[in-house]
């Protein structure tokens, strides 16, 4: 079952798709909040073959789009990771009040998977009963440092008032609030499970970031998908049932 909510964020509405299982009255199911990643959107893969399968399994999915994102409100120009960390505290509080809800896991794919780890190493194991990260860009922060961004250069010193990427705005805040994220620190805090997935062949992202998750992490494991790509599209399928099997054993 599918069902189009909106669910109140700091820059406006977050359009959402709450899917979930059958349940009988009372009934009580965990839940996974999807994150995409930079430019991207809720409907997008591999989220929308995740919530999918997740659904099969008994595990609910709300799934959303950041602020200036697909159909939600704000300016994508007025976007930051830590824009971005507010809106996903948002609907994970939103998760967390369903009154099906029994636990609530975080999985964050790209810049939505940065946002995944250091949400959990903020709310903790006791809220958050796993996380997995695909492709997580923390790379975002040393590409800020250097001035570069999807092969667009820019003074790191002085950012412009925008960067012009793909039909996009990216605004000057976004590259000040990168060079200083505490991604690795903020994530080690976490010390639920964690499932890293990361493709050898992404030249966006490379899979080194996802290692170095992996050696600050307490509790992680880390799957390398040889000759796979930034959206892990050579090898979906092993990519959604690593995620959900992952999820399975640590929500049901």
């Amino acid at each position: 079952m599918q069902e189009t909510i909106l669910i109140p964020g700091p820059a406006g509405r977050l359009s959402a798709l709450l899917q979930k299982p059958f349940l009988p009255d009372g009934g009580k199911c965990p839940l996974v909040v999807l994150m995409h990643g930079f430019m991207a959107n809720k409907r997008l893969e591999p989220l929308k073959s995740i919530a999918r399968t997740l659904e099969e399994a008994g595990i609910a999915s709300l799934r959303f789009d950041f602020d200036g994102h697909g159909r939600s409100d704000g300016k994508f120009c007025d976007m930051t990771v830590l824009t971005e960390l507010a809106d996903a505290q948002a609907v994970y509080d939103y998760a967390a009040g369903l009154d099906f809800v029994s636990k609530v896991a975080l999985l964050g794919h790209s810049q939505g998977g940065v946002v995944a780890g250091m949400l959990a190493g903020t709310l903790g194991a006791e809220k958050v009963a796993c996380v997995v990260q695909l492709a997580p860009a923390a790379v975002l922060r040393d590409d800020a440092l250097q001035g570069v961004l999807m092969n667009r250069h820019y003074n790191p010193q002085d950012p412009p008032a925008f960067l012009r990427v793909m039909f996009h705005k990216v605004g000057r805040g976004y590259f000040i609030v990168a060079q200083t994220l505490p991604i690795y620190e903020r994530s080690a805090a976490y010390e639920g499970p964690v499932c890293l997935i990361h493709g050898t062949a992404d030249r966006i992202v490379p899979f080194s970031y996802s290692e170095r998750y992996h050696e600050v992490y307490k509790n992680s494991e880390l799957h390398l998908l040889e000759g796979d790509n930034h959206i892990l599209s050579r090898k979906r399928r092993e990519t959604v049932a690593l995620a959900t099997d992952f999820l399975k054993r640590n929500l049901l």
